[in-house]
This record gives structure tokens, sequence and C-alpha cells, in this order.
């Protein structure tokens, strides 16, 4: 009796571990539907690439518009375009951004550099444009800091669709943006956690400071 309630107890245990066990697929299910019911609960309207080129590149901040890039994955709404220039092909910028980071999965604020505490240390980043795509390495900055040196993907998606110079006068914006970022999009955390980001970013070039 006392091997059978063994056995017993044993396959127990095992279904338990099986019944708890996550696939991949189920992580990324499960990210899907966290997405879904962000999106739903913010009251965003999410828009084809189509419709949004078809709008001249723009997101309707009035209808709290996203748009999904069908090659990344990536919801984009662009709440400010920029001033300046687009970062053209061969040219390789440094680039200042603030922003805000918010775990879907988790529904918690994760890291941040937009208070009055990191007025003097936004995080820095080098962006080179080859041809039309983008690579990137944080110089310094609490990403890095939390993360790697690495940039996510995720976040040079707008590169193609902002202007990132500096403001000149009263009636210049530094480029703003909200992204919706998954997994397969994001920093480490995010990929080895399957888990999505929504970031509110900007970018604006750094201050080049004379030496005369």
């Amino acid at each position: 009796m006392k091997k059978l309630a063994y056995i017993l107890i044993l396959i127990a245990v095992v279904l338990t571990s099986c019944n708890d066990y996550e696939t991949y697929g189920d992580k990324k299910e499960k990210e899907r539907n966290a997405i879904s019911k962000f999106i739903a609960d913010s009251s965003f309207t999410v828009i084809s690439e189509e419709e949004f080129v078809k709008n001249g590149y723009k997101t309707d901040l009035q209808r709290r518009e996203f748009v999904k890039l069908d090659k990344s994955g990536v919801y984009m709404q662009i709440v400010r375009p920029g001033c300046g220039d687009n970062i053209k092909s061969g040219e390789s910028v440094t680039l200042d951004c603030r922003y805000t980071e918010y775990d879907i999965l988790n529904d918690s604020t994760m890291t941040f550099n937009n208070t009055v505490g990191y007025a003097s240390v936004p995080d820095r980043m080098t962006v080179t444009c080859t041809s039309g795509t983008f690579t990137a390495s944080f110089l310094s900055g609490r990403m890095a800091s939390a993360y790697s040196s690495s940039v996510p993907a995720g976040w040079l998606v707008p590169l193609t669709y902002i202007k990132v110079g500096r403001p000149q006068s009263m009636d210049d914006e530094c480029a703003k943006v909200r992204l919706i970022v998954p997994h397969t999009q994001g920093h480490v955390y995010a990929s080895s956690n399957v888990t999505p980001f929504f970031y509110t970013i900007t970018f604006q070039r750094e201050i080049q400071i004379s030496n005369q």
C-alpha cells in the first residue's frame, strides 16, 4: 500500500509540474493577450500600415491612433515629428533620449529618465543609418545601466519617420513617439521573459559644444 501511495503521489507531482510548465507558444499567446488588453483599456485605435502611409505618415492624436508596423510588430504613435532633419543614409549621429518604460505584462513602471532628477543625464546613444537600416548603441544612461549597451530594435523603428534636430526657436519641438514593443524587438529582459513594453520617448541630437 505504501508503495502504491508513493507512486500515486509521484504521478500527481509530475502532472502538476506539467500543468505549470509554459511553452514559448504559451508565453507568446499571453503576450498577445496582454497587448490587446492594454490597447483596449487605453482606448487606442490601431490603424494599418497602409492607412498610415495614406495619411502622410501621421497618426491622429485625437483618435489616439497607433499604427501597427507589419515587419517589426511594433505599434507606434507619432506625437511630434520633430525638427531639423531625418538621419540620412551613411550618417552617424548621437542622440539624447528622454523616456518612460512600462511593463505591460506585469502592469508596472520599470525605468525612466524624464524627471527633474535626471535633467542633466539623458540616455545617449550613437546611431548609424545604412541604406535605411539603423544600428545603435547606448553610450550612457538608465537603459544601458539596467539592460546593456544594446539599443532595443523597437526604439529604432521611429527613426525612419521622424526628424532628430534640436529646437532652434519657440516653434521647434523635439521628436516624440509612443511605442508598444513586443519582446522580439525589445531588450534582453523583454526577450528572455517574453514581455512587451510601452515607451514614451523623445529624441534630439546631442548638444555640440564648441571648444573655441
